[in-house]
């Protein structure tokens, strides 16, 4: 990404699991200043769980661990819907092991790798959306899943699910437990993030798009770059919006706050999916745009004060 985009000034707002695919939000230049406001974003997955077997990693990296199988006919529409329905809304998930959350300053995963058992704490997470996007299938365990159950070969089943979550949600996590609530256990054989918060995978270019874009701007005397989407569309897109008096722009361009009934006039986000709620006053972020639309601070709430937190447009 920084070759692409001639410059080492590149962010990222959150990872995708080495199996994954899909979606990862960038940020260039100054808009890497805006990814601490959009990594708590809500991110919508596309994924395959196979019923019937467990892994070390809880997806089709790992090893298996048990493999006791799963058949169409054991999975009854209104158990499994069930099942869905149990891990809907706001719950409390065990992390998965094979994870980069540090216990005690050291990545689980590296615990895990050097042998050490890791137990972590269950944490509140809230599925918005979770459901079968397709029939469940029949399908034969590998050699590997075969072996751990000592029986030659294994039958399992194949579920495409979609889920739409909040921030810090493992998926390969929810098939876990989605096969444990079954008796069958379960693991990911897939996983594609489609949106996270209001971008969607349909407006994403492939590297290779890019890289095909920055040899077309080689020929041009234009400075080289990719596109982007600006700065006030994500602006418009992620925060509540204020429409700012000159005066008021001028203040924020010096870093100073304004009264904080100024945040009564702010408007909701132009956002295309349902949003997680703001949440506390003193956590909710707006974006000040000056006469003519330009983008001059994200502020928060702070005591009497609606005080600047990132002034994008300094005198």
């Amino acid at each position: 990404a920084r070759r692409l985009a001639a410059t080492r000034k590149v962010g990222h707002a959150g990872t995708l699991d080495p199996m994954a695919t899909g979606l990862l939000l960038l940020g260039i230049g100054r808009a890497t200043r805006f990814l601490t406001y959009l990594v708590g974003a809500d991110k919508t997955y596309e994924a395959t769980a196979r019923l019937g077997a467990e892994t070390t990693t809880e997806d089709a990296d790992g090893e298996i661990t048990a493999a006791r199988g799963c058949r169409i006919e054991d999975l009854p529409e209104d158990r499994l819907q069930e099942a869905l329905t149990a891990l809907t809304g706001q719950i409390q998930q065990v992390p998965s092991a094979v994870s980069a959350i540090k216990v005690d300053g050291v990545r689980a995963y590296k615990r895990i790798r050097d042998g050490q058992d890791v137990e972590l704490q269950a944490r509140p997470v809230t599925i918005h959306e979770l459901r079968l996007t397709g029939e469940p299938r029949k399908a034969i365990a590998d050699a590997d899943i075969a072996r751990s159950g000592g029986s030659g070969t294994a039958q399992v089943v194949d579920i495409d699910i979609l889920v739409s979550c909040s921030s810090g949600t493992y998926v390969r996590a929810l098939a876990r437990d989605l096969g444990r609530a079954l008796g069958c256990g379960a693991h990911l054989t897939r996983l594609r993030r489609t949106a996270v918060g209001p971008f969607d995978i349909d407006e994403a270019r492939t590297p290779a798009d890019l890289s095909a874009q920055v040899e077309t701007d080689a020929s041009s005397p234009e400075p080289r770059g990719v596109a982007t989407i600006p700065l006030e569309e994500v602006a418009r897109r992620c925060f509540e919006q204020l429409a700012l008096s000159e005066d008021e722009a001028r203040a924020l361009r010096y870093g100073r706050p304004l009264d904080a009934a100024v945040l009564e006039r702010a408007g909701a986000p132009e956002t295309r999916r349902p949003q997680a709620s703001p949440g506390a006053a003193e956590q909710r972020v707006v974006a000040g745009f000056a006469p003519g639309g330009r983008l001059v601070a994200l502020l928060r709430h702070q005591g009497p004060h609606a005080r600047p937190v990132l002034v994008l447009d300094p005198a």
